[in-house]
């Protein structure tokens, strides 16, 4: 017979230090077959039902919700999720149930419920009959994980990459090991290990160090132990104020659990070891003005001035006008950049292609950046902001699978400075966005690009020079600045680790 397997989906990084709060009508809502659509569309969802395909399972698809990253979620967010879930296991569960299959981020936090992850495995825990079910599933490799949601659960796997091109298979993996349990009947045991160390979101690239040797030493760990199923490294998300928050590793093993936990301690040791690779410091923007200067008198374009501070895949806004003030008052023509700003596309609406209003864009959400810039802006051209990604392993495909929707859009000109205005904040991590609007990168003298890390995978391939840059915004990679209460302690940076004894 068919294994049955319960499919959910639940998927959202919050930033617990943003205003205000993000409300279900926030979320994209997928309800039973409409998960099924999933299937080829580059996500980790579609990684899932490739395998239950493969494997014949019986899938009885649920509900899934996620929605771009943004401030802290609503509680009856996450009592939707569980009623449907709860729902629906109780109808299936009458036929039975093998097993039950997560699409999750690992960060999410509610207004009540602080390590969300951790009560959904309690609460499937508690469900009649539920205790004996194996659940695996797929995590960002940013999530802040908690020991009851390792240790409940048979196979997390977290992307092992970032930008999270693999974000895909990692579900794969999970998938295929949720199969070799039910065909099995063996179980595996999952251990955790919490690490005194929070990374800012750019110094979790796993090109660069803590996180390459990190995983490095953790697929080593795998290649030496054929018990050992998986070894996570997740580097955390550190805009989340909970005690969860920052790096943790957790191991996957059919056979001894004190080899695994040994494993597990030296990574946290020799990340504890190595912390100061992870105090990554962003330059003021004043002082890379004259190299960016150097670069396009060379020729050496395009350049791409990197903003964590209004990093859209952080959470940010996607609004802040720094960048594109900076652009224009130092008069780098041929430059672009993206705001989101639907307000001032609504107001475009009714100027016709070549004409020209004048109008305050970007700045308008956080008080955390800059404030609207006051521009004549000339009407290039407007979309639906519909258009597939190029590289269907883009990071973007790990939030949203290949379509991406933008919102209407409206592409303008202010002082020689290309700006495309979006309705929906849109991660920058796919050239797609740009080309899809008549925007060719290559052709342009500097691109300003708000995120941290997840866009080098498309815009590595073309920048001739990057600069990270400091400005305004909710996403800073200072983490002394952010007002932690909720935080575990002692935690690098925030303490002196020799001091409290951790090191």
């Amino acid at each position: 017979m068919p294994k049955r397997v319960l499919l959910a989906g639940l998927f959202h990084e919050t930033h617990t230090f943003l205003d205000g709060t993000t409300p279900l009508s926030e979320f994209s809502i997928r309800g039973g077959d409409e998960l099924l659509a999933a299937a080829g569309d580059g996500s980790p969802l579609s990684g899932v039902l490739e395998v239950a395909a493969t494997c014949r399972w019986d899938v009885r698809p649920v509900v899934d919700l996620r929605a771009t990253p943004s401030a802290t979620v609503e509680d009856a967010v996450f009592e939707f999720f569980w009623q449907q879930f709860a729902t629906a296991y109780e109808r299936e569960r009458a036929a039975g149930l093998d097993g039950i299959f997560l699409v999750l981020h690992g960060a999410m936090a509610c207004a009540s419920v602080r390590d969300v992850e951790g009560e959904l495995i309690d609460r499937i825990r508690a469900l009649p009959g539920a205790r004996e079910l194996p659940v695996c599933g797929v995590l960002d490799l940013h999530g802040n994980l908690s020991r009851r949601t390792i240790e409940q659960s048979q196979g997390l796997i977290a992307y092992r990459m970032n930008p999270h091109a693999d974000a895909r298979q990692a579900a794969v993996d999970a998938a295929r090991l949720l199969d070799r349990i039910l065909t099995t009947g063996r179980q595996p045991l999952s251990l955790f290990e919490p690490c005194s160390l929070l990374l800012p979101p750019t110094a979790t690239g796993t090109a660069d160090e803590p996180m390459k040797t990190l995983e490095e030493l953790a697929r080593q760990a795998e290649r030496d132990d054929p018990d050992l199923a998986a070894v996570n490294v997740f580097a955390g998300y550190s805009f989340a104020d909970t005690f969860d928050t920052g790096l943790s590793f957790s191991a996957i093993t059919f056979g001894d659990p004190t080899k695994a936990r040994r494993r597990l301690r030296e990574l946290c040791d020799v990340a504890i070891a190595n912390r100061r690779l992870a105090h990554v410091v962003d330059l003021p923007l004043a002082e890379c003005l004259p190299r960016i200067r150097t670069c396009i008198e060379r020729g050496q374009t395009p350049i791409a001035l990197v903003e964590p501070a209004d990093n859209i895949g952080g959470g940010a806004p996607g609004d802040a006008p720094t960048l594109l003030r900076t652009l224009i008052e130092q008069r780098m023509t041929g430059a672009a950049v993206v705001l989101n700003d639907p307000e001032a596309v609504a107001a475009l609406a009714g100027v016709a292609i070549g004409g020209a209003k004048r109008l305050r864009i970007g700045g308008k959400i956080s008080r955390l950046t800059d404030p609207p810039l006051d521009l004549e802006l000339t009407i290039v051209s407007r979309s639906n902001g519909r258009f597939e990604l190029e590289d269907r392993e883009s990071h973007l495909a790990s939030m949203c699978g290949v379509r991406i929707d933008m919102g209407p859009c409206a592409v303008v000109r202010a002082a020689g400075v290309t700006i495309l205005l979006t309705s929906k904040k849109t991660p920058p991590f796919d050239l797609g966005q740009l080309r899809s609007q008549g925007i060719e990168p290559k052709k342009l003298s500097v691109i300003g690009v708000k995120a941290a890390v997840a866009h080098r995978r498309a815009y590595d391939r073309v920048v001739k020079a990057s600069f990270t840059v400091a400005t305004p915004g909710p996403c800073s990679s200072d983490l002394r600045s952010f007002p932690y209460q909720h935080l575990r302690r002692p935690i690098d940076p925030l303490d002196d680790l020799a001091e409290t004894g951790v090191d």
